[in-house]
């Protein structure tokens, strides 16, 4: 995808032309960072914003990029306004929002729920009412692949907001001293505790993993009635589920409200989009093909037909035209609806926080799921490294 998009534009510029470079996930991470700290980086490093693009910017390793909006509003206003939040650090924009973007959305079993003759869960209440009923049934309330640690994440990321909205983690990525004691957020993370309690995930979760898709597997064979994950599994599910998605099974929704809670029930979190920043050691000519990148091929007419060819929704406003005679479409309007209308579309945390303070995020919600540490020890063990 990327790399048609830069062929594209190096036809248009044959005078400026752009050279990519892909690597898989984590060599890409070790990769752009010994070169960006070697002062080797590339004109244009991609990246997801949040925690890694902050360290950027405070090591003064790439440019703001506000002034450069300023002038193209057009292609700001073609972008989703909610995929600016990730690329923003204190008020400045640093990246170019791009490519799609991944909510993360509550799926489920439209059989399981026929079986035991329920409705979807409109509320926390109903989620802990269906828990004993689908036990009773023998089916697990949620399948869960919880060894890889960030799938238990999107749980607290949707707990945290119903109940209290972006702000109470909002303090957490400002670096506020002891942000993680918010009584919300101890009342969060004691209401996760309640639902592991009562048994609503799959038994022997914590060695099940998301890379292999066995936490798909376990809701499109009929294992378990519901399953909260990223809008990418969407495709995986239809792909090896057989008759389970075509057949009409796959029921998506977003998260439900939490009774008492004041977020705004359409906020959603996940990923807002990808995101390109501009290296500030770049010669002035190299920024500038960079920007014309920018406001021509990166998120062009073209680039957006393709990504929507790949079964995702691109961040551009009215992308959702494209999906007209897909096979996805429901799907693919449900999610561009989510985006669209989402009040706030928060960046899921490890993506948000620092490399260092994520690695302990993701080792102490592996222990508070595995009930092995209390909400309060979390939040002391979570407050050692705001700001780290």
């Amino acid at each position: 995808m990327r790399t048609r998009t830069i062929e594209r534009f190096n036809k248009a510029n044959p005078n400026g032309k752009i050279t990519g470079t892909t690597f898989q996930n984590d060599a890409f991470k070790t990769k752009i960072k010994t070169a960006i700290g070697a002062g080797q980086a590339p004109t244009l490093i991609w990246g997801w914003g949040g925690g890694t693009l902050r360290s950027y910017v405070q090591a003064g390793q790439v440019d703001d990029l506000t002034s450069f909006f300023d002038e193209n509003t057009a292609l700001k206003d073609r972008l989703f306004p909610s995929s600016f939040g990730a690329a923003t650090i204190d008020g400045k924009i640093y990246a170019m929002p791009c490519e799609t973007m991944q909510p993360i959305v509550l799926y489920y079993d439209k059989r399981a729920f026929e079986k035991i003759k329920a409705e979807p869960p409109q509320s926390w209440g109903d989620i802990m009412a269906l828990v004993p009923k689908f036990n009773a049934a023998g089916i697990a309330p949620f399948s869960l692949g919880g060894q890889s640690r960030w799938t238990n994440m999107m749980w607290l990321e949707f707990l945290f907001d119903r109940m209290g909205g972006p702000e109470v983690f909002q303090a957490v990525f400002d670096g506020e001293k002891d942000a993680w004691s918010n009584p919300i957020a101890i009342d969060a993370l004691t209401k996760m505790q309640d639902l592991i309690k009562a048994d609503g995930f799959i038994k022997g979760f914590s060695s099940i993993t998301a890379d292999s898709n066995a936490d798909q597997a376990l809701l499109y064979t009929g294992k378990a009635a519901m399953m909260l994950h990223g809008g990418w599994t969407y495709g995986g599910m239809k792909q090896d589920g057989g008759d389970f998605v075509p057949g009409g099974n796959l029921g998506y929704m977003n998260f439900p409200p939490i009774d008492g809670g004041t977020g705004d029930p359409s906020n959603t979190v996940g990923n807002p989009g990808q995101y390109i920043s501009i290296s500030s050691k770049a010669t002035p000519e190299q920024k500038e093909i960079a920007k014309k990148f920018f406001a021509t091929e990166l998120m062009g007419d073209q680039a957006v037909k393709e990504w929507v060819e790949t079964g995702a929704v691109p961040i551009v406003n009215g992308a959702d035209k494209q999906f007209t005679g897909s096979p996805d479409a429901d799907f693919l309007n449900f999610a561009y609806g989510i985006a669209a209308n989402a009040k706030t579309f928060a960046q899921s945390w490890d993506q948000a926080l620092s490399p260092t303070a994520a690695e302990v995020l993701l080792d102490n919600i592996a222990k508070l799921f595995q009930l092995s540490i209390s909400p309060q020890q979390f939040t002391e063990n979570m407050n050692a490294v705001i700001g780290k």
